[in-house]
């Protein structure tokens, strides 16, 4: 492990790097709409073609295709019950048996209220989805912004269930309005139709996220190395998605409330790992710092310590400043007064500490910067560009 100071971000940082050892190297409650939106990326009205489709389109844009196995499964529903879809762009080369796996972030519903809201969004139903995306960051096609996985399959696996592909259909009776509760089945029929096409022939694999994406990468990590042949190489990045269950600056459980409301609205309690489960409360091991230990896949995490997204909604969400003290401070952390500093100096160290019980962990790399900003892997700029955090001239 190596920590160093550079200049980057447009602020001071502060790097903490560990290699992978000898195996290479929104809160979406109905108060929050606005941050909801914010994370799902794309918002569209348009409808999505459910062919199949392996290349690229116009002007590089890659089209959406709706999971084909999804009906033959009989149970795998957006939430408001529409086909999953996810969009794909065939690997050539040295990578065409080669598997880079992104899955959108976009927070979480853990009400009715907030889920049938989701579902009149992209981040709830493939009818909003937007009928192409431009592949960037991790998924370019461009060699000089992504010289590792350019030419290598990949795969964007779009985010409309709202628990992080963990609900479960038996808790769809908990309520009364037509909400569908099935990320696990989402990721299980997912999973099987990207076998189809040719995953099941690779060489190497990885399997990354954004934010609730980057939760979902953890919590599906050891899954995913499970359904790939035995002698492939296998690893999971999760982005932005090492989220800390601290108090906010009311002293209040916000986070842990919310999740605990996720869990018990959408049963995810059995996608969670067992070994988390038997130990505390389910709702507890949808934090990292409670269950990363048990992967047994080599993990990286890409994070910053002033995540903006956790600043906001953790640390201090709206009903915790109800004057608007941290308004300023939430747009510019330059604007944050030295009392403010001090605070988010303070969310830092715990971040910090959490992370520091798995630094000793073989399979497990970091890093870490102290850039105000949430997910760093999909936009080409954060991930290869001229502004990117970099470490012995290497960038995230």
């Amino acid at each position: 492990m190596a920590i160093t100071q550079r200049r980057g971000c447009r602020s001071y940082i502060t790097i903490l790097y560990q290699r992978w050892g000898k195996r290479e190297s929104a809160i979406a409650v109905a108060g929050f709409a606005a941050v909801l939106l914010t994370f799902s990326f794309i918002l569209s009205s348009d409808s999505s073609s459910s062919n199949r489709f392996s290349g690229t389109g116009t002007d590089g844009f890659v089209p959406l295709t709706l999971l084909s196995n999804a009906v033959q499964r009989g149970a795998c529903n957006c939430l408001d019950g529409s086909v999953p879809a996810y969009h794909f762009q065939k690997g050539f080369g040295y990578g065409s048996r080669r598997w880079v796996l992104h899955i959108e972030g976009g927070g979480w519903c853990n009400t009715v209220a907030s889920c049938t809201f989701r579902k009149t969004t992209a981040l709830g139903s493939s009818k909003y989805m937007d009928h192409q995306v431009l592949f960037s960051g991790i998924l370019s096609g461009d060699q000089s912004h992504n010289p590792d996985f350019y030419n290598w399959n990949k795969v964007k696996i779009r985010y409309c269930d709202g628990a992080s592909f963990t609900g479960h259909p038996e808790s769809e009776q908990n309520n009364d309005t037509k909400l569908f509760f099935r990320g696990q089945l989402i990721w299980e029929a997912m999973m099987d139709e990207l076998l189809s096409i040719g995953l099941s022939n690779a060489q190497e694999a990885l399997l990354s996220g954004c934010s609730a994406g980057g939760l979902a990468t953890l919590i599906h990590c050891d899954d995913f190395r499970e359904i790939l042949p035995k002698d492939a190489r296998v690893k999971c990045l999760s982005d932005a998605g090492f989220f800390l269950n601290e108090q906010d600056v009311a002293g209040n459980a916000t986070i842990q409330s919310f999740y605990h409301d996720v869990v018990h609205l959408q049963g995810t309690a059995g996608s969670l790992k067992k070994d988390c489960v038997a130990k505390m409360e389910p709702s507890k091991c949808f934090f990292p710092q409670n269950f990363v230990k048990s992967i047994n896949t080599p993990v990286f995490f890409v994070n910053p310590t002033y995540d903006f997204w956790q600043i906001q909604n953790i640390l201090v969400p709206r009903p915790a400043d109800p004057r608007g003290h941290w308004h300023k401070c939430h747009l510019n952390i330059h604007k944050c007064s030295p009392e403010q500093i001090e605070v988010l100096q303070g969310f830092r160290n715990s971040f910090l500490k959490a992370l520091s019980e798995l630094q000793q962990m073989k399979d497990v790399g970091m890093f870490i910067n102290s850039c105000y900003i949430h997910c760093q892997t999909w936009i080409s700029e954060t991930w290869h560009g001229p502004y990117s955090p970099k470490i012995n001239n290497k960038v995230t």
